[in-house]
Formats: structure tokens, sequence, C-alpha cells
């Protein structure tokens, strides 16, 4: 049922609990209420919620606010070796792994704990010990803004990049997605256990999907404050790519500088290493902060501002970029 209502808080919407506030606020459940929403308010600019774990608010909103709440899971078909299904764009992406897990259907269980929607999963192209959302996505169902038609969108149309898709970049605010479609594999499968600290934990052994999700929730739940208790977003920024003769000069200063293959001419350096070098973990700067525990996160204090929060942000990404030469982009979506 549409709910509808105004001038309201958006605090308990966002995992950074600042505060801001929305002119018109609708809790869109079905596609069709969709439609209604963006046909009747023409007028008006709109922004997208889902889980709220992606967004820091740093104004007030004088448009419509659409928190996308539409809930199921349904298969829609199958094989001997895998298990496609539809997941509507509001469930919660850890309640989807968790169901992924109790049916034994893998791909998904290195993704287990991040916070946030189906729907803003493919936004993202989320990500976590070396499994990406493209690994395991076949379709979604997208409400088009311009011509106001439901579409149904594939892999290759949604130019998924590290953290990046269409939704993210050159058609942003074009689509609404509604539902997303996974390809997942049935047993035998062998999940990804080559990165990070997943490798040492299973060195020489072949876990299941539930001992993988086990351990990922645990790593999780040790480096990462629940925004329950703290407000953040997880990872404030991107962990950035570099060329090999940049990352050569680097470590040639920086003897311990860890790094990751990306690519043939690119290498990953992990940003809490580079934001951790500079001091700043387990500072306080008025109510925002950077996490004791892994600098990468952004922490609201008590009664930080999402001005301030950005502020703080803006401080880091400066002395990164003056001292190791390298642009930090945000992962979180500033609003």
């Amino acid at each position: 049922m549409l709910i509808f209502k105004e001038n309201i808080s958006l605090k308990p919407y966002n995992t950074f609990g600042v505060e801001a506030h929305t002119k018109y606020f609708y809790k869109i459940t079905n596609s069709l209420e969709l439609k209604e929403v963006l046909l009747k308010n023409k007028a008006f600019p709109f922004r997208v919620l889902g889980g709220g774990s992606n967004v820091l608010f740093t104004e007030n909103f004088e448009g419509l606010t659409l928190l996308i709440a539409n809930r199921g899971i349904e298969v829609v078909n199958e094989s001997t070796e895998t298990v496609t299904v539809e997941v509507q764009a509001g469930e919660n992406w850890h309640e989807f792994v968790l169901w992924c897990l109790n049916h034994n259907y893998g791909g998904v269980e290195n993704l287990a704990l991040i916070p946030g929607s189906v729907g803003a999963a493919p936004i993202q192209n989320i990500g976590a010990y070396g499994v990406e959302l493209t690994s395991v996505f076949k379709s979604c169902k997208a409400f088009n803004t311009q011509t106001f038609k439901e579409e149904v969108l594939v892999k290759k149309d949604c130019e998924f990049g590290y953290r990046s898709s269409i939704f993210k970049t050159h058609q942003k605010e074009k689509f609404i997605i509604t539902s997303v479609c996974f390809q997942l594999q049935k047993p035998p499968y062998y999940p990804t256990i080559t990165y990070g600290a997943l490798s040492t934990i299973f060195e020489g052994k072949t876990p299941s999907i539930q001992e993988v999700a086990t351990a990922v929730i645990q790593i999780r739940e040790s480096k990462l404050p629940d925004p329950k208790i703290l407000g953040n977003s997880g990872s404030f920024f991107k962990n950035p790519l570099v060329s090999k003769s940049h990352h050569e000069r680097l470590k040639a200063s920086y003897p311990e500088l860890p790094s990751y293959p990306s690519s043939d001419r690119q290498l990953k350096i992990p940003a809490a290493w580079l934001i951790d070098q500079l001091g700043f973990k387990g500072t306080q700067h008025g109510d925002a902060g950077v996490h004791k525990d892994q600098a990468l996160v952004l922490v609201n204090l008590g009664n930080a501002k999402g001005k301030e929060i950005l502020s703080l942000a803006q401080k880091i990404q400066t002395a990164v970029k003056e001292t190791f030469n390298i642009t930090l982009e945000r992962e979180v979506n500033i609003l």
C-alpha cells in the first residue's frame, strides 16, 4: 500500500543517522505505485532511497523522496546446475544472502553482511572478498523515468565497472530498479576463497558456502561498526587503481605498501592503508570521525551534520592527493 508523508525527517532512513528533511515522502511497494507517483508529480524533483546505507544527506530536499519497499523472492528458472531468482528491489541484501544460504544456492556468500537493499546493489556493483555483484547478475527490471515504462536490462546494458554502473554514471536518475534477477549455482559449487583473509582462513580446505559466509560475517563484524550503534555507511571511499609505474614509484618510498593485481596495467591499493598512513584513523573532527579500527569508515560520533562528515572526507582526499598523488573517489552518494 502506498504511504505518503509530508515534511518528515530522514534520520531513520540513512545509516549515517544524520538529520535532513524532505518535503514529500512516498513509501513504494510496487511498480504501479511508482508510476502513479511520478506521473502525478512531474513538476517536482525526486530521489530514490533503498536501505539508506550508501548516502550522505548534506541538506534538506524540496522534492519527492521515494522509498522503494517492494518485497518478494521467486525462483523463475532452474536447471541441474543453476537457479535463476528474481528478487524485488526492496528486499534487504543480507537477508537475501541468508535466503540463498538456506537453499544452498552459491555465488553471493562473499557478499554477506553488506548493508543496503537488493535494488541498490547493481547501482554500486557491490563487491567484497574477490566477488562482485556482476558475477551473479543476470538482468534487472527498471522503471524508465522518461518514458514511464518498465524495461528489462541485461548485464551488458548496465556497463558494470569497479563500484560503478550506468545507474551511477551517465544514466543516473533515468532508471529506478524495481527487481533483480540473479543466476546462482547449485551444488557442487566451490566458493571464491583466494582474496584477503579468506585465503588464510581456508588454506588447504574446501569450505561450504555457509562456512565462507560465516567467516565473512565474522571479519566484517570485527572491523566495521554496527550502524545501529555508530552511524556510518561502511566503506566511504573506493580502493584506488594506479598504473604499474605509479605503484613502483610509491613502493620505492613505501616498501610496505600493499597492493592487489587488478589488470595487466593497473594495481589496486587499499584506501584504508593510505588514510592510516596519514594519521586519520581514530581521529575526531567535531562530531564526525574516522573509525578507530578501520580507516576507510567515516562515522557519526553523535550529532554530526552531513556537511561535517563531507568536510572530513574532503580533508582526507586532499591529504592523500598531496602525499601519494592518488585521487580517492567516494563510494557514498552525496545528497
